[in-house]
């Protein structure tokens, strides 16, 4: 390659890491199509339905390795040709996934050591998806070959938007031998010598120091912190160099005008979405969410806030409910009339610049068979389709006012996955066996995704953040779940950002491990002491605890689970323990530290506490907006679109009619047309949504 290309290539993989590359005129909408899963021909009439229905893109490809490649080495596309063409012809866009999640049965069957072997000593077996090792020379030989060969034929293909590698990957608890070597290669690139792990991992404790990196010991049965952290570490960028792989693969085929995206899930603990995503042009992600009256719409804010800050820039949801979801039949719940189209505006109003059902049509065989698309098993249409039908419709209208939305939030959430994993390693809640290790993910799934919910039942917008580029200056109220994990570097930022005047809410644990889950020894909370304005020295576990007095004056005036013999130096107490022992120690404080302050929750606090405890800093950080007078059920989303015009997003999730007095500066209801005036007072239907653009 001349030096010219090699330059030009660099600067074009410097614009995909920044995620300011793609761009779009009108918001896609659209469903997964798999024609080669219908019990009869029948391709005409579903282009006809979508290009009637109103569908402008679909996403194809990504489950069918076995039939681009029926035997090894022998390669047929003009089954798929004959799909793509069709829907070119309709007018509608292509996604064309790479097939490599689902193998083929000829090449589990010719190298049955690409299958998994887990950290539990157990083996996959043929007969699901991603049941393969992503490390495996033998199966990223076969995967590149599949890739290569579509992308020579596809490429060029107008019909074709853009491209989605793999699907949901995840390392799925890999433990394969070549893994195990790989691991130990990343140590010795990392740690340099045996001696320095020795010493930055405690290996003297019970005697596993090692001498030679051949003695660095399997996974199974290891005890070492350290020795897991580093592990999941490595599990996660095992994906990452298998997704930013395919990424550079698709690249020296695709158009300018084509995309890289990839279906990421919502356990966004699982992976490291930056650099998975970092040859990528644009986030994708696979939402699903309860249904009736379980539809809350948290997993879609949560998820859209989340994707929408890996890159800073809008993102597409692949995959999201249609009708019903679920392995067997005993989660069917399909939603209520109006729940399809609040789901889809509260996709656009936290970023979205697409959404897409899983599926078309509902399947007839299979473990999927209860994972209903728009169309149910008759094929015919229904309730589901017209929804759709009169969704897409208004899209068509309107959606150019939506798309590429752009978010301006003064809070801001910092994510951790090493807190995540060190928790699970060393649990502060469970059945409390001393053996126990926690794969609930508390980390993610009860402390951020609290912090997460309040802020949005709230109608308090915010993104997140990240330790690896951790951008505080940018918000004026920094949330930090309990930061176990964390660099001397990461805790100075945080020193560093309230004595300058920014505003911290900070959990329990914070400070206590470094970068290696090594327990600092110095007095807790380490490097924060001065910023918290106290030290503990003991902790304890308790199930359920009042806070003395009420001082919150909530219904659910209870903390549970942990605490902290907290010891104020310059800390102000905001609320004590309701215990003969406890009381005398703070379980929330406040600390005035340079020009910003720094609030402490020594516990889990409950919904109705924290929310009087992230209103309190809200106003204190001096954040202010008219729709924070509004709560759930009402919920309230913004935002600034193409023409610079304020966009407010109004959603009722409740059965019931709401009324609510418009705040901003008079604009139109894009919906309906209607004209809105500063004050007037408008009605929510149940289930319903409002979209206003100021004038």
């Amino acid at each position: 390659m001349k030096t010219t290309s090699i330059l030009l290539l660099l600067a074009l993989l410097s614009t995909y890491a920044t995620g300011q590359s793609y761009q779009q005129d009108n918001i896609l909408y659209g469903v997964a199509y798999y024609h080669e899963y219908m019990p009869y021909e029948r391709l005409d009439e579903d282009v006809r339905m979508m290009k009637e229905a109103g569908i402008s893109v679909v996403r194809v490809g990504e489950s069918t390795w076995s039939l681009f490649e029926p035997r090894d080495g022998e390669f047929e596309f003009a089954w798929m040709d004959r799909v793509i063409d069709k829907m070119h012809e309709a007018g509608i866009k292509v996604i064309l996934g790479t097939p490599t999640y689902s193998i083929p049965a000829w090449l589990w069957h010719k190298h049955p050591e690409v299958l998994l072997d887990y950290t539990n000593g157990s083996k996959a077996y043929y007969g699901i998806r991603q049941n393969m090792n992503i490390t495996h020379p033998t199966f990223l030989f076969y995967s590149e070959r599949i890739i290569r060969k579509m992308m020579e034929h596809y490429a060029s293909h107008p019909g074709i938007i853009g491209y989605q590698v793999d699907n949901e990957t995840t390392s799925r608890g890999v433990n394969n031998y070549d893994f195990q070597v790989g691991f130990v290669n990343h140590l010795k690139n990392k740690y340099k010598t045996p001696e320095n792990l020795n010493k930055l991992w405690g290996l003297n404790y019970w005697g596993m120091t090692i001498n030679s990196w051949e003695e660095v010991p399997p996974r199974n049965g290891v005890t070492n912190t350290a020795y897991k952290l580093e592990w999941s570490r490595y599990n996660r960028k095992a994906v990452s160099d298998f997704l930013q792989w395919q990424s550079a693969i698709v690249q020296e085929y695709k158009r300018s005008d084509q995309f890289i995206t990839h279906c990421f899930m919502p356990a966004t603990h699982q992976v490291d979405q930056i650099e998975s995503a970092a040859k990528m042009d644009v986030m994708g992600v696979n939402i699903y969410h309860g249904q009736q009256d379980r539809l809350t719409g948290d997993e879609i804010a949560f998820s859209g806030d989340y994707f929408r800050s890996v890159k800073n820039n809008n993102y597409l949801v692949l995959e999201t409910n249609a009708q019903s979801i679920g392995w067997t039949s005993k989660t069917q719940q399909p939603g209520y009339p109006g729940q399809m189209k609040q789901n889809v505006y509260a996709h656009i109003g936290s970023g979205a610049n697409m959404v897409e059902y899983w599926h078309w049509h509902s399947i007839h065989y299979g473990q999927e068979t209860y994972w209903k698309g728009v169309l149910s098993h008759d094929l015919q249409a229904n309730r589901v389709y017209k929804e759709v039908s009169k969704t897409a419709h208004e899209l068509e209208r309107i959606g150019n006012k939506l798309v590429n939305l752009k978010k301006e939030n003064e809070v801001a959430i910092l994510f951790s996955h090493d807190c995540n994993e060190a928790l699970n390693f060393m649990p502060f809640n469970g059945s409390g066996s001393d053996w126990e290790e926690s794969n609930n993910n508390a980390y993610r799934s009860q402390l951020v995704s609290q912090f997460h919910r309040v802020l949005y039942r709230s109608n308090i917008g915010v993104d997140f953040i990240f330790p690896e580029r951790a951008d505080f200056e940018k918000y004026k109220l920094v949330i930090i779940p309990a930061l176990y994990i964390a660099s001397d570097e990461l805790l100075e930022k945080i020193n560093d950002y309230v004595k300058n005047g920014g505003h911290v809410i900070l959990q329990f644990k914070s400070g206590f491990c470094d970068e290696n889950s090594m327990v600092r020894p110095t007095m807790a909370p380490g490097p924060l002491r001065e910023a918290c304005g106290f030290y503990y020295q003991e902790f304890s576990n308790f199930q359920e605890l009042q806070l003395k007095g009420n001082p919150f004056e909530v219904e659910e005036n209870v903390v549970k689970d942990w605490m902290e013999y907290l010891i104020p130096e310059t800390a102000k107490a905001l609320a004590y323990y309701d215990h003969p022992y406890f009381s005398e120690y703070p379980a929330i404080t406040i600390n005035d530290f340079g020009k910003g302050t720094l609030l402490y929750e020594g516990t889990i606090l409950s919904d109705q506490i924290q929310t009087k405890i992230i209103k309190e800093a809200v106003e204190r950080a001096g954040i202010s907006s008219p729709d924070l007078s509004l709560s759930w059920p009402l919920i309230v989303k913004s935002g600034k679109n193409d023409s610079g015009n304020k966009v407010h997003f109004y959603y009722n999730y409740t059965s019931e009619e709401k009324e609510l007095v418009y705040p901003h500066p008079s604009g139109k209801e894009l919906i309906t047309g209607s004209s809105v005036t500063k004050g007037e007072s408008l009605k929510l239907d149940g289930w319903g949504v409002m979209v206003i653009e100021e004038k």
